[in-house]
């Protein structure tokens, strides 16, 4: 079980650094047009949420299964239940109010609308990023 585990946070983990630090940042720096390299980013994202979502509800399931409630009663124990949360929260909630202002044109306060809510998801990757490398780093917990 622990190299499924292994083998899940390693495709969900990668993906964020790879795409979010890596690719994304290349879109930007080659493209001209900066409406095709957000395009692109977004769709990238959106797909990372997915794999997130599944390798994370996996991991979590695995997580519960073995260890029952005794996973949430340490700080780390939340970790994968508050990544999944913030994926939601991004997907399901900045994203669409972010696509509704580029529909009615980025100009004035809608700009700074989107401004802020790019600014709030890009931290919400930052802290999905460093929380999902603390959990490469510590390594799937020793089962009982």
């Amino acid at each position: 079980m622990q190299n499924i585990e292994r083998i899940l946070l390693t495709l969900w983990v990668g993906g964020m650094w790879a795409i979010g630090y890596l690719a994304v940042p290349v879109l930007f720096a080659m493209l001209e047009d900066r409406m095709l390299a957000g395009m692109l980013a977004g769709r990238m994202f959106s797909l990372l949420n997915l794999l997130g979502l599944f390798c994370g509800g996996a991991l979590l399931a695995m997580q519960l299964w073995q260890r029952g409630r005794a996973l949430l009663r340490d700080w780390q124990g939340w970790l994968l239940p508050g990544m999944l949360l913030v994926i939601l929260a991004g997907e399901f909630i900045l994203q669409p109010q972010m696509a509704a202002l580029k529909l009615a044109g980025l100009e004035g306060e809608r700009l700074q609308q989107f401004r802020l809510l790019h600014g709030i998801s890009s931290l919400l990757f930052l802290g999905n990023s460093l929380a999902g490398l603390w959990l490469v780093f510590r390594g799937p917990r020793k089962h009982s």
